[in-house]
């Protein structure tokens, strides 16, 4: 999807790119104008399908999260990406709507616009960060902490390995910044194990695994929080990029800017 959206970036910048560049007292000169200015067919045009794809990605979202309008057919986690995606390409083509022309009441929507999309971004890492079940429920502590695996258990019992080493091999899985070993160490020890390539690189793999949930477990309030605080942040300049849009419209269509219709 992030490809998409570049992609359609680079095409309107190509596409457009001598009207843009032209400075805004001369581009009543350009041979394009009548096309590219804000209020023209393609430059309207952009407007109206980017604002309908912020509005239909907001409303879908949230009418989903709240109310599970469309059942158990389609998971939240991938409604959030899609939700996303609808979100970052509807800034563009208001974008380039807008011609980079900036002022007034305009100006407070884009950069309303700016915040929330820059906001959205932190909010997906930090909604990353939390553990979820397939359906996208958010895990508690205990769940969390109930998927981790007895690493010295495995080690003991499928490998053999002497005490010393389990301990070794364990101190790397629970993120212990002061007592773990490196990778390259980790590897140097099972090979005097004499374990096969494949055992290598199944332990390695799961040592990585135990200790990126390590590392989870230890941020995972700590995430929560952030993420009820990114709330905080998000909606207000959501809301407010919303009604300006929408003042915008209405004062767009009463002044008869009508589009194709």
């Amino acid at each position: 999807m992030a490809l998409i959206v570049i992609s359609v970036t680079i095409f309107l910048a190509y596409t457009g790119y001598s009207y843009y560049t032209t400075p805004l007292e001369e581009r009543f000169y350009h041979p394009r104008h009548e096309w590219f200015k804000p209020s023209g067919l393609f430059g309207q045009g952009l407007g109206i399908i980017g604002t309908f794809l912020i509005f239909f990605g907001v409303s879908i979202y949230i009418a989903h999260k709240r109310y599970n309008i469309l059942g158990k057919r389609i998971r939240l986690k991938y409604l959030l990406e899609f939700h996303i995606f609808l979100c970052s390409l509807g800034p563009v083509l208001v974008l380039f709507h807008t011609a980079f022309k900036f002022g007034g009441i305009v100006s407070v929507a884009f950069w309303s616009m700016v915040a929330v999309v820059a906001s959205g971004v932190i909010g997906r890492f930090i909604y990353l960060q939390i553990p979820r079940t397939i359906e996208g429920r958010e895990l508690s502590l205990k769940e969390v902490k109930g998927t981790q695996t007895d690493v010295s258990t495995v080690l003991k019992n499928k490998y053999s390995f002497d005490e010393g080493t389990v301990n070794l091999l364990s101190a790397f899985s629970e993120n212990n910044p002061s007592n773990s070993p490196s990778i390259s160490n980790l590897k140097q020890v099972l090979t005097r194990q004499n374990v096969t390539h494949h055992e290598k690189q199944s332990i390695l793999q799961m040592l990585k695994k135990e200790r990126s949930l390590s590392r989870k477990i230890a941020r995972l309030e700590t995430m929560k929080k952030l993420f009820r605080y990114w709330h905080v942040a998000h909606m207000p300049f959501a809301i407010i990029m919303l009604v300006i849009v929408m003042v915008h419209v209405i004062v767009a269509f009463t002044f008869g800017y009508r589009w194709i219709f």
